[in-house]
């Protein structure tokens, strides 16, 4: 999921598909005595999942480097990029506050399906929880929680174009939802993309830049991890 402030929903996803987590080394973007900053890769879950087939995890593999690393917010197990873990309890404090009153900024790119006619614009919509095809989310405009993106495209091919993604709230599945709501699926998402839009050997949607105001000193900081694809 892109970070978000909903339940998790990565177990029941992990559960009907299969769970081959990539072995790549952990790629650690900063670390200091309050947080730890990662790359992500695609098909790693972020938490662990029901079972031991899915304790291969994010935070595991964090852990074994950092010991006292600690959950602030999560990812899809398909969506790769920029994640940051606390160290301390008081910097998971802070740094949960930031994502809740909105505090942070992220910035995603994806790919999506078809030629985007608006450079740039805004998506509102409220999302809710697709109850029978869990974890599907959906739009509902009566008991929908909001939800705001606001895109910019970058590229525009025959077939597909390249936008950046600017999440102002932190909903399950927002930004897959949304590009889906537009008419303009992300390619190869396991969930919401069908035919030649979803023939893709991973989710085309990564977290390209994460800032957040260092919890000890009060500091802006930046990262960012240029997209794999």
């Amino acid at each position: 999921m892109t970070q978000s402030d909903e339940p998790p929903t990565e177990p029941r996803h992990a559960d009907i598909t299969p769970y081959e987590p990539p072995m790549e080394p952990l790629s650690v973007l900063h670390e200091d005595s309050d947080v730890v900053v990662v790359d992500k890769p695609s098909g790693l879950l972020s938490v662990p999942g029901r079972g031991a087939h899915l304790a291969d995890c994010l935070i595991t593999r964090v852990q074994a480097a950092f010991p006292t690393a600690l959950l602030v917010h999560r990812l899809d197990r398909d969506t790769s990029g920029v994640m940051v873990f606390a160290l301390t309890a008081h910097a998971q404090r802070h740094l949960s506050m930031q994502f809740e009153q909105r505090k942070t900024r992220k910035t995603y790119v994806a790919r999506v399906w078809g030629q985007m006619a608006d450079k740039t614009g805004t998506v509102d919509l409220p999302l809710i929880v697709d109850w029978p095809n869990r974890p599907l989310q959906m739009v509902d405009h009566e008991n929908g929680k909001p939800a705001v993106t606001e895109y910019r495209v970058l590229k525009v091919g025959e077939a597909e174009s390249r936008v950046r993604l600017f999440p102002k709230t932190g909903r399950s599945h927002q930004l897959r939802v949304h590009m889906l709501a537009l008419g303009h699926v992300i390619l190869g998402d396991p969930l919401y993309a069908k035919g030649e839009a979803g023939a893709f050997d991973r989710l085309m949607l990564h977290s390209e830049e994460l800032r957040f105001n260092h919890p000890e000193n009060g500091k802006g900081m930046s990262f960012r991890a240029k997209a794999p694809f």
